[in-house]
């Protein structure tokens, strides 16, 4: 399994990749890898990070698991392959940006154009087991996450956080709210977006700070 992870984040991320439990999680993941159809592929667990380089960081999106259908992950949180149809929290993502600032549904579920824009879509667990929801959680890589969370919290200032749902905002509990804007609402999935995800204006809110921060606004 050769998996990279971009330069700057690999610096920032170093104490993480030596400490112990990543040593016993990095088993787990090959072993699985070796055995079972894990998603996303080896080669793009580390996607989120890749795309978006520590310091082009503005907007953080925090999702649970990887989709663990066939073909759908690939590394971003809410977001899947080209060609594949809308999962249902995306549909309400698209359709809460359409009420919230008008951009209409793009013809694909494709977030890349956003991670290159400087938004880390980051899941708390980086694989899972195909048709397997939740199978690779309590391994270690929400400790990772957390770090990476944390690490961007201290060490920059000014960024937006995105938290939907109760699992969210439990892992993004301990962010300076002075520092940093914290948005936080309903999950967009279809169980609970009427209760507070259509009609929270996170996408202007985003970028109404950004600016006002001198930061360029992010295309949804």
């Amino acid at each position: 399994m050769n998996v990279q992870i971009e330069d700057s984040w690999k610096a920032h991320l170093q104490p993480e990749f030596d400490k112990d439990y990543f040593y016993t999680l990095t088993n787990f993941v090959r072993e699985e890898y070796g055995k079972y159809a894990i998603y996303p592929p080896g080669k793009l667990i580390f996607n989120a990070f890749n795309l978006c380089p520590f310091d082009k960081v503005k907007v953080v999106i925090i999702g649970q698991d990887p989709y663990h259908g066939p073909g759908q992950a690939h590394g971003l949180c809410f977001s899947v392959n080209d060609g594949v149809p809308f999962p249902p929290s995306l549909v309400n993502i698209f359709k809460e940006i359409k009420a919230d600032i008008g951009t209409d549904a793009p013809p694909t579920g494709n977030l890349t154009r956003w991670a290159e824009q400087g938004v880390l879509l980051l899941n708390a667990t980086l694989t899972v087991r195909a048709h397997q929801a939740g199978s690779h959680q309590n391994r270690g890589w929400e400790t990772f996450t957390d770090a990476a969370i944390r690490i961007l919290a201290e060490e920059r200032e000014h960024l937006v956080f995105i938290l939907w749902g109760a699992y969210a905002q439990r892992k993004g509990a301990f962010i300076d709210r002075n520092k940093h804007l914290v948005l936080t609402s309903a999950h967009p999935s279809p169980l609970s977006a009427y209760n507070g995800f259509f009609g929270n204006k996170h996408f202007s809110k985003t970028n109404e700070y950004l600016k006002a921060h001198g930061k360029e606004e992010i295309k949804w």
